[in-house]
């Protein structure tokens, strides 16, 4: 009697210690819902996009909820954001219901995930929930009056109140993104710095900038239009309550989704916004240099090595 229960702890403990990979049957499925409907972006090329790149991990179930075009009713516009682990916000447009903001707002609020991608940060200028979950955002009338500029000066972060509009950029090209927290997880292994495929570099974005943790930068060249000679924060993480927001300005369009780097990142930050975690270690041997940029054609996988 005393072999056999032996016997079954040790199994106990044999079976404990092997580890469960992140596309595991046994691991479980997270629960991701895209919103979208109305954008001043191509939302109609992206969400399929960020849909596809998810789902590839095998970490994910996604699903879109589409809101009503501009100016149509939306009052039964009422995404269950409770039943999911992760939002992703692909959207600016008109305001939500009434009833709608206040459900996101206890969804983030008790512990709910949100990914807020490019132009999202643009949606809501007058919503304060919404705007100290994305912590700067651009464009919809934002000055100084919205809150500071958040710039990466001296190896730390520094709020700029000066007077001015909240939101620009450049002429779309190629820019060198630099890591500043090594540390996080979703940042964690990567090269301090990387090179980004032609994109929208936001600059100047305005808000509450509260409980926001700066990840990663961009040099913002002042030699061109827009240029504000400031390292402006493109990655960044926002506690909300009980709930974790992660917030990226990259990403215009499908093509410049097709940079490793974005991907990569996606996939991380998703992942660390619906459970505090990234399983998601291993930097591909495709990721960016520092002097050069890495695409996806089609956002295709790479073949692994045997």
């Amino acid at each position: 009697m005393l072999r056999r229960q032996i016997a079954a702890v040790v199994l106990i403990l044999v079976f404990a210690a092997i580890p469960v990979s992140a596309g595991s049957s046994s691991a479980k499925t997270l629960k991701a819902l895209i919103v979208d409907g109305q954008n001043n972006h191509n939302w109609q090329e992206t969400t399929p996009v960020l849909k596809k790149l998810l789902e590839q991990t095998g970490l994910y179930k996604v699903d879109v909820a589409t809101s009503p075009a501009k100016k149509e009713p939306m009052e039964d516009f009422k995404p269950a954001f409770a039943r999911y682990d992760v939002v992703i916000c692909n959207y600016t447009g008109d305001e939500w219901p009434a009833k709608t903001r206040k459900a996101f707002e206890r969804y983030m609020k008790n512990g709910g995930g949100l990914v807020v991608f490019h132009a999202a940060d643009n949606a809501f200028p007058q919503w304060p929930a919404y705007n100290e979950m994305i912590a700067i955002g651009g464009w919809g009338g934002r000055n100084e009056k919205s809150g500071p500029m958040v710039r990466w000066r001296d190896g730390k972060v520094v709020y700029d109140t000066s007077d001015g509009k909240g939101g620009q950029h450049p002429p779309q090209h190629e820019f060198q993104v630099i890591t500043r927290d090594k540390q996080h997880p979703i940042t964690a292994g990567l090269p301090e710095k990387w090179m980004h495929a032609s994109d929208e570099l936001y600059s100047a974005l305005r808000g509450p900038a509260k409980n926001m943790t700066v990840l990663a930068t961009a040099y913002c060249d002042p030699d061109q239009k827009n240029g504000t000679g400031e390292h402006e924060p493109v990655l960044f993480t926002i506690d909300y309550g009980k709930g974790r927001v992660f917030h990226t300005v990259l990403g215009h369009a499908g093509a410049h989704m097709e940079c490793v780097g974005f991907i990569v990142t996606l996939q991380r930050r998703t992942e660390w916004a619906a459970t505090g975690r990234v399983t998601q270690k291993h930097v591909p041997a495709d990721f960016p240099k520092p002097d050069r940029v890495s695409r996806r054609p089609g956002h295709k996988e790479p073949k692994k090595s045997k």
